[in-house]
């Protein structure tokens, strides 16, 4: 009788760990599918992910190539590069309305600025989240298939650390000059029973590395290494990087006002 129930207990063991590995193959494809299917209907730009893995029994995860493309008609070949990111998960809220992320970290970025007289990418995407976020999409791509409310989103902690700017304005000949991003740090995201929504939380993440991109884009630093490129593409050239220049100032003025309202 002990035999017995000393195999049942091994026996049950084994099944537990059979089903949570199962459940977590499922949750890591899940996510990927979400991240690559929802995504793009909220940015209208591609977005690829190599890989998710979660513990659910720990909450801690990582996100491996998530590449985020440029809008139509932009030359850089994308905006946004995360070779490697970490989180960690509430695991008792994976199952609830609201998801509670402890924290996320992404870790050496690149972030592509490409701007001039039209605008640039990064705030293209932004416009196209924040129309998203204001409800003009019909249907929200987050939400189940069976008619049930999306799933909200809390953040409690959000670091883009060692991250880079690429940055190409009009004007230099299709060279580009790459330039550190300041840390960008976010808290206390979605607080509250009610949550965020994920394009709430897309539009307040990707307005701060824009904000920081522009300052970037538009210090002196890269004014003067803009000169360089300048002296020797000639006088021509340093016309369309003054009028690049120019634009870019526009740019921050406008994402000043937006911020403002």
């Amino acid at each position: 009788m002990k035999k017995l129930l000393i195999r049942g207990a091994i026996v049950a063991v084994v099944l537990i760990i059979v089903v949570i590995f199962a459940l977590t193959l499922f949750l890591d494809g899940a996510i990927k599918k979400g991240v690559e299917t929802v995504a793009p209907k909220i940015t209208q730009v591609a977005v690829k992910l190599d890989g998710v893995s979660l513990s659910i029994l720990s909450g801690s995860g990582s996100v491996k190539g998530l590449v985020v493309g440029n809008p139509e008609g932009y030359k850089t070949p994308e905006a946004i590069n995360v070779g490697h990111a970490s989180l960690s998960v509430s695991p008792g809220s994976l199952l609830s309305d609201k998801i509670v992320v402890k924290s996320v970290r992404v870790d050496a970025a690149e972030v592509t600025f490409e701007g001039g007289l039209t605008g640039n990418n990064l705030s293209k995407i932004l416009d196209n989240v924040e129309a998203f976020a204001g409800g003009e999409a019909k249907e929200d791509p987050a939400a189940a298939k069976d008619g049930k409310p999306a799933k909200k989103i809390q953040v409690d902690d959000f670091l883009v650390t060692g991250a880079k700017v690429k940055v190409s304005l009009t004007g230099m000949g299709g060279k580009t000059v790459t330039v550190p991003l300041p840390d960008v740090h976010l808290t206390n995201l979605g607080q509250g029973e009610d949550g965020i929504t994920t394009a709430e939380l897309t539009k307040q993440v990707l307005r701060a590395v824009l904000n920081s991109a522009i300052k970037v884009a538009t210090s002196d630093k890269v004014k003067e290494m803009t000169k360089g490129l300048t002296d020797a593409v000639g006088e021509a050239g340093k016309a369309a990087t003054d009028a690049a220049t120019k634009a870019t100032k526009g740019v921050t003025d406008l994402f000043k006002k937006k911020k403002e309202e």
